[in-house]
C-alpha cells in the first residue's frame, strides 16, 4: 500500500522545525521516503494533529510566500 505524501508544496518551516504547509516535523520529512506504509500512516496523522493547532493566519502568511 502506497501511502501519498502529505506535501502541498508549502514548505516553510516555523521555529519548531514543523512544516506550515503539511504538519510534518522536518525529520519525518527527510525518513519519510524509506518510511514503510504503517509509519508514513502515523506521520500523516500526527501532521494532520499539528496543523490544526497551527494559527490558521500563520499558515496563510506561508502559503503567500
Amino acid at each position: 500500500m502506497d501511502v501519498p505524501s502529505p506535501c502541498v508544496k508549502v514548505c516553510v518551516l516555523g521555529g519548531d522545525q514543523v512544516c506550515l504547509g503539511c504538519g510534518r516535523h522536518i525529520d519525518e520529512i527527510a525518513a519519510w521516503g524509506s518510511a514503510a506504509p504503517a509509519v508514513k500512516l502515523r506521520i500523516v496523522a500526527a501532521a494532520r494533529e499539528r496543523l490544526a493547532r497551527i494559527d490558521p493566519q500563520l499558515r496563510s502568511q506561508a502559503a503567500a510566500q
